[in-house]
């Protein structure tokens, strides 16, 4: 039986995970998420699918972040028209989820062509569509958490909750029938466990292949109980009333919105934290909510801890354009949650743009930022940053809180690997960059994996799967040369150098040396040339 696993996504880098499992008269894929990060990698999302569309029998999709299922109305607009198989919660917030991501290609395109109309380059078009993305819903089809479902000839899955988030799942694919097929086991992205309001990750043992992720495979977080985060919380609310200024929160609008909501509003309750006005500025949040509202039922304790969210007093929702605009009059001591949770989209770019320069504003993330974004360039603590194609001073606080990730630490993922054992053939580590993939790796063999039954595959490798053995199949040239996913590209390296430039420019003594040091510049792009090996940017 020929069985062949590519990577076409989040291969090096936490991004875009999309595998694809082909054999003996079937093709499926496992997520069809998009890239983000450096405009290299999300320019992948306007190629062409490296794989063909219409050779695929079926999609087993995760869970619903956009990194997981993002291109799936791409996906659809170019000839899918076969199932999506997903939980009932990953179904519903894909309804809110994807649309809101036609709609955020169609109002950045929209920007976009402004700015390349006066440039004189050409127009660009979405990606796809809100009306894309509400008909891509029609394909899809829910499941029930472990029950086998026939996808494909020969081929059937089981959906395991992942605890990652609301309807997450890691999916084992069985291939081949009889006593004796073979198992692969795709880990989707797993839960932290010990969390309020989501299970512990599970999953089958006595696997075959693994592919396992691998964000947090660097580092081992604090781990903290419920009193203890809120206790965390609670004093850099403190901190951030202090300063003078309202506290912008960026904000993952599925799971991490909902959870900080019913800690802010708890914190406050208790006196623990001064009370504010909340504003949540999402409208998918919001949107988001409602599904929590309807299914967050937690089976082990018999009730629904999202109900609070439904009527409280301090806490407002801003579904309009004009609503958002209306916080520019706010001058006094209030917070706003807004997303995207990296800073790349949404209304968050809206409110950094007039509130990072004040030095009385806090700026807390609370969630995982992935190389080349808004997010990582701040916590990286850059004190000039470049925001829809202008430069912005930071002057705000900008804190971090790691106690709300949602993604298991490198220790947890180490547990979890070894409770799948025994795993008789391969472990892939994808969804992680490339300290992480490392570092998870040399943990690994330290727990008793043998060092040549883990691989790391780059972007778009493919494997020939055997029962017990993996081998690298040489095939067409990949969209982005090894080890590049995750790197700052070239269009952070001009951003940063520009910012640089222009530093030197306002410190220089006087306007005789500012001209003699662009003269300078300008003699070294005239002599310039083209290095034979390009520098990693950063």
């Amino acid at each position: 039986m020929g069985l062949n696993l590519t990577f076409h996504g989040a291969a090096e880098c936490v991004t875009g995970f999309c595998a694809r499992l082909s054999g003996d008269g079937f093709n499926i894929l496992i997520d069809c998420g998009m890239f983000q990060g450096p405009k290299t990698l999300k320019a992948l999302n306007y190629e062409p699918f490296p794989f063909d569309v219409g050779a695929i029998d079926a999609v087993l999709l995760t869970h619903a972040h956009i990194d997981h299922s993002g291109m799936l109305p791409k996906l659809m607009k170019a000839g899918y028209q076969g199932p999506i198989y997903a939980t009932a919660p990953t179904r519903d917030l894909c309804a809110v989820m994807l649309a809101d991501a036609g709609g955020i290609q169609e109002s950045e395109v929209h920007f976009l062509n402004r700015r390349n109309q006066h440039r004189g380059r050409p127009l660009v078009e979405p990606i796809y569509t809100e009306r894309d993305a509400r008909r891509t819903m029609d394909l899809f089809e829910k499941v029930k958490l472990e029950e086998i479902v026939d996808v494909a000839p020969g081929v059937r899955a089981r959906f395991w909750n992942a605890g990652h988030m609301l309807g997450a799942t890691s999916v084992e694919v069985i291939v081949g029938e009889g006593d004796d097929p073979v198992r692969i086991l795709f880990s989707g992205d797993l839960g932290a466990g010990g969390q309020d309001y989501l299970p512990d990750p599970i999953g089958p043992s006595g696997i075959d292949h693994l592919v396992l992720e691998s964000t947090y495979g660097d580092r081992e977080r604090q781990r903290v109980d419920t009193a203890e985060r809120r206790r965390q919380l609670a004093e850099e609310l403190r901190q951030a009333h202090a300063a003078g200024g309202p506290l912008l929160m960026p904000t993952f609008a599925v799971g991490r919105a909902q959870e900080l909501l019913l800690d802010l509003l708890a914190v406050m309750e208790s006196g623990d934290a001064p009370q504010a006005e909340i504003f949540l500025d999402s409208p998918l949040a919001i949107e988001a909510t409602d599904v929590f509202l309807d299914r967050g039922w937690n089976r082990d304790t018999e009730t629904n801890p999202f109900t609070t969210l439904r009527h409280a007093p301090h806490l407002h929702y801003l579904m309009k354009p004009g609503d958002s605009d209306r916080l520019e009059k706010l001058r006094d001591w209030h917070i706003i949650l807004a997303g995207s949770g990296m800073c790349d989209a949404g209304r968050i770019r809206g409110h950094l743009k007039r509130l990072l320069w004040r030095r009385e504003v806090t700026v807390l993330i609370t969630g995982y930022q992935a190389v080349g974004t808004l997010g990582r360039l701040l916590v990286e603590g850059k004190k000039l940053v470049r925001i829809q194609g202008e430069d912005y001073r930071v002057k705000a606080r900008i804190r971090t809180m790691d106690v709300y990730s949602a993604h298991a630490d490198a220790r947890g993922l180490v547990q979890w690997a070894q409770d799948r054992q025994p795993i008789r053939g391969q472990i892939f580590l994808a969804h992680g960059e490339p300290d992480a993939l490392k570092d998870l790796s040399e943990r690994l063999e330290k727990a008793g994996f043998y060092p040549a039954k883990i691989s790391t595959p780059v972007l778009d490798q493919c494997f020939d799967l055997s029962r017990e053995a993996a081998q690298p199949v040489v095939e067409g040239q990949p969209r982005l040369a090894p080890h590049r996913a995750a790197t700052l590209d070239w269009h952070n390296a001009r951003a940063d150098i520009l910012a640089r430039l222009g530093d030197r420019l306002e410190a220089a003594p006087d306007d005789d040396s500012r001209l003699r040091m662009l003269l300078a510049l300008e003699r070294v792009l005239k002599t310039a040339e083209w290095p034979d090996e390009p520098a990693a940017a950063g």
